[in-house]
Parts: C-alpha cells; sequence; structure tokens
C-alpha cells in the first residue's frame, strides 16, 4: 500500500496529470486495494501544491532564459507562450473576478488546466502570491472531489459490470 501512495504522490506532482490522474489510479484496483479516501485526497492535495511557489516565482524566468537554447528552447518557448496565452485569456474573460476565474481554471478538470498552468497564468498576470495560490488550492480541492466523484462512478460502474 506504501507503493501506492508514493504512485498517487508523485503523479500528483507532474504537469497535466497531477491530482486529475492521482485520484483515479489512489481510488482504483491498480497496485492493490484502493486507497481511503481521506489521506489519498490529502497527499493529492499537498503534492499537488508542492511545485506552485516555485512555478509562481521561478517558472517565467527559467522559461525566458530557456527559449534560445538549442535543445530545449522550442518546448520553453511552447511552455512560455501557453503560460502567456492562458494568463491573458483568463484576464479578459475574468475582468475583476480574475482570482475567481483562476479557481474556475484549475477546478474544473480538463486537460491543461491544473495547478501548473492555473499558477503559471496567475505568474505571468503579476497576480498576488497569496490570493493565487488560495484560488489554486480550492480549485485543486474542487478538481479532486469532481475527480473523485467520476472514479467511484466509473469504477463502480464497471465494477458492476463485470460482476466485481
Amino acid at each position: 500500500m506504501l507503493i501506492k501512495y508514493i504512485v498517487v504522490f508523485f503523479v500528483s506532482m507532474v504537469p497535466f496529470i497531477e491530482l486529475r490522474g492521482a485520484v483515479p489510479i489512489g481510488l482504483s484496483n491498480w497496485l492493490g486495494d484502493p486507497l481511503p479516501i481521506i489521506p489519498l485526497y490529502a497527499i493529492c492535495i499537498i503534492a499537488n501544491m508542492l511545485p506552485v511557489p516555485i512555478i509562481f516565482f521561478f517558472a517565467r524566468k527559467v522559461l525566458i532564459w530557456g527559449k534560445d537554447k538549442k535543445f530545449i528552447g522550442k518546448f520553453f518557448t511552447w511552455c512560455y507562450e501557453k503560460g502567456e496565452k492562458g494568463g491573458k485569456k483568463l484576464q479578459d474573460k475574468a475582468g475583476r473576478g480574475l482570482y475567481f476565474a483562476l479557481f474556475l481554471f484549475v477546478g474544473i478538470p480538463l486537460p491543461g488546466t491544473g495547478a501548473w498552468t492555473g499558477t503559471l497564468a496567475a505568474s505571468f498576470l503579476d497576480l498576488d502570491f497569496k490570493k493565487s495560490v488560495i484560488a489554486v488550492m480550492a480549485g485543486v480541492v474542487s478538481a479532486g472531489i469532481i475527480m473523485g466523484l467520476i472514479s467511484a462512478g466509473v469504477f463502480g460502474t464497471l465494477g458492476a459490470f463485470l460482476g466485481k
């Protein structure tokens, strides 16, 4: 069971997968029995939030530095443009409710809308760190709940269908 907790912890930290992928893994029979829901959520949220300060304060600087490098330039340029585009799109749509929009952006579990992208967008928009972290964390919690409900429905249905 410890291995499953470790897998869930590290999957929660992976960009684009994050908690959205870790919760279904934790609730599945993959690598053993499903994990208890409260410890699973706690681990997923903590692991998903660990990179947030680093992303907020350093990611933009690293991406700018790497944009003109030979082997990493294209990828860093793509990441930089994605963050810049996401930030502008969020700002245009949100207006004064920017932090609520950031919460919704992170909280609705769609590909590319997690804590990494949301924090990068907040960094590009020079938003307040504390307010951004609160909005992102609320979004991560919301996404975790949504993914838990979806996973329980999907796995419950598959179990009933397969007779388990």
